[in-house]
């Protein structure tokens, strides 16, 4: 079988719980940014959850399994222990319509899990624990590329030496497939820790790279947006920025598009950035416009900060018909 889209990056479960910005200051976590976190910091962050949401998580595994669910063949490559929670994720992706083609391991470290504590104003503060899912390397790598269109990679596995090995071997296999990368550049502090990697890759390897307003300005260490935009977009054939309830930036050479966005109160804004990256992905790998796959990644956005949690509920394929982009 040949798969249209796949991803690689951290097989993660999210557990998701509530909880105010007094029981943040308490445990000492800080508000709306992903940080990385022990063994021991994990345990004792899941013992003081008062309610737990398990998905399968991980932010390009939640990208797939959005372009999974528009229905598109989809693949996922990811890295989970042969324990609870890995089995889970590896059923849970299969049973969503997603391929998971590397099974749960015999390996030392316990399944990665992300604890999400989600504020009133919907901010979510992501408390992580690499396990199992860091340790993906080029030897877990499948041939699985034969025929696929789009290859999307997370930046944080870029947090691990055999991550960036896992990263440079699936981008090569895709580009000898003839298909086409894309990166997301997952998060500022990623974009401090890799500069001159990521911007190598986008230079280079990527054909397509999605980040926020924070994590373009980050990688090119400008506080002008347009500066980092116009260095990434000369360099690399597609270029998205997703701006906080502004309007989306789109970029391919000389076409630059906007997409507008309605202003929500997010429930959970868990996996906004993710699902913007499913619908965009999804319009460029269907041979959409640039202008309609933002206009996608936009709606994608929007449904999944409606509810808990970072996969989409509704079908997205009708709210694109009813948005007259289908």
């Amino acid at each position: 079988m040949s798969y249209q889209v796949i991803g690689i990056g951290n097989a993660i479960v999210d557990v998701i719980s509530h909880a105010n910005d007094m029981f943040l200051d308490q445990m000492g976590i800080e508000k709306g940014i992903m940080q990385l976190v022990d063994r021991e910091r994990a345990e004792l962050l899941y013992a003081s959850m008062r309610d737990r949401t398990e998905t399968p998580g991980g932010s390009v595994g939640n990208t797939i399994a959005g372009i999974g669910a528009l229905g598109l063949k989809t693949a996922f490559i990811g890295k989970v222990k042969d324990d609870a929670l890995g089995r889970f994720y590896a059923q849970a992706l299969e049973t969503s319509g997603t391929a998971f083609p590397l099974p749960p391991q015999k390996v030392e470290m316990p399944t990665s899990r992300s604890m999400i504590f989600v504020s009133p104003d919907g901010e979510r503060s992501m408390n992580t624990y690499l396990g199992a899912g860091a340790d993906i390397s080029s030897a877990d790598v499948p041939d699985i590329f034969e025929g696929a269109d789009i290859l999307f990679l997370e930046g944080y596995l870029f947090d691990k030496p055999e991550g960036k090995t896992a990263f440079t071997e699936a981008a090569a296999k895709m580009k000898a497939a003839g298909g086409r990368a894309a990166i997301t550049i997952s998060d500022p502090f990623c974009a401090e820790r890799h500069r001159d990697d990521f911007q190598k890759l986008i230079a280079g390897d990527v054909d397509i790279a999605i980040g926020n307003e924070a994590e373009w300005k980050t990688l090119y260490q400008t506080d002008s947006l347009e500066e980092a935009l116009a260095r990434a977009s000369s360099v690399c054939e597609t270029v998205a920025c997703t701006r906080s309830g502004e309007p989306v930036w789109a970029i391919q050479g000389d076409n630059r598009v906007e997409a507008p966005v309605t202003h929500v109160t997010p429930v959970d804004a868990t996996g906004a950035g993710d699902q913007f990256a499913a619908g965009f992905l999804y319009g460029l790998a269907t041979g959409k416009s640039l202008e309609t796959a933002a206009k996608m990644g936009v709606i994608c956005a929007a449904e999944v900060i409606s509810h808990i949690g970072p996969r989409p509920q509704e079908d997205v394929l009708a709210l694109f018909v009813n948005a007259g982009l289908l």
